[in-house]
């Protein structure tokens, strides 16, 4: 059973957990095993492809097809696209970043994670940037604690992300995830002030996902109303895992 903690807010039983743990295993492998399948010369689509199969191959369902109308099972944006790129026939080259976004359902219950990777030998400040995104990722997992409350999470994230240079986007964020792929409460990467958001509670589930960009941090959507891009053209990448929060502590539900 479902159990609502406020009339948007839901948080999930051990049993249903353990479902979503099925579900991010999978992506987990999946993520893991795009790391020696991405190499210069293929196509999006060839990425596309491999989640697809991977995901059905598990028993799974891949989350992101036909959700709102997106054409594919993996969103694919190479270097200055954030998120939501349609695969497609642009082919990868020595040097860009790709960052791959997955989710995967099992019995009803989805987990969602999401990673960027280099494409051959890339630049030092595309290393930086990668390094970066994903320490602040843990950062802010490490605050998704039962009494911590959404703002913490939020905080620790930009406040890594900026020492370092980079810029937080702030027309996007992280959700809960869980019987739907998105549902309450957001998960911002910067603080707003007044809005601490709820307080975490025992069985909350959280896609935490920071999207940071090398320049200025103002995006905008492109004509095929989904791509996602930076707007002055600079390098983006996005980490995600799917998250309980527990009485033991943060439990990453999309790891090995």
């Amino acid at each position: 059973m479902l159990r609502k903690i406020t009339p948007l807010v839901i948080c999930k039983s051990p049993e249903e957990i353990d479902i979503m743990k099925r579900s991010g295993a999978i992506l987990a492998e999946l993520l893991e095993k795009l790391r020696g399948f991405i190499k210069p010369g293929i196509s999006t689509s060839d990425i596309d492809k491999f989640a697809e199969e991977f995901i059905m191959g598990r028993g799974a369902n891949p989350s992101f097809k036909g959700l709102y109308g997106f054409p594919a099972s993996a969103c694919v944006s190479v270097n200055e696209e954030v998120v939501h790129g349609i695969p497609g026939n642009r082919k990868l080259a020595e040097g860009e970043i790709v960052s791959i976004d997955v989710g995967a359902e099992v019995q009803g219950f989805h987990c969602d994670s999401a990673m960027t990777f280099p494409v051959g030998t890339i630049s030092g400040e595309a290393t930086e940037l990668m390094r970066t995104t994903e320490e602040s990722l843990y950062r802010g997992i490490e605050q998704a604690r039962i009494g911590m409350r959404i703002a913490d999470v939020s905080r620790a994230i930009q406040s890594y992300v900026e020492s370092k240079g980079f810029s937080i986007i702030k027309a996007l964020s992280g959700h809960g995830v869980g019987r739907k792929l998105h549902e309450e409460p957001a998960i911002p990467n910067f603080v707003i002030r007044g809005e601490p958001g709820p307080v975490l509670a025992d069985g909350m589930t959280l896609a935490i996902e920071p999207m940071v960009n090398a320049g200025g941090p103002d995006v905008k959507t492109l004509k095929d109303n989904w791509t996602v891009v930076t707007c002055d053209g600079s390098l983006s990448a996005h980490f995600e895992h799917t998250v309980a929060v527990t009485r033991d502590g943060p439990v990453i539900l999309t790891a090995l």
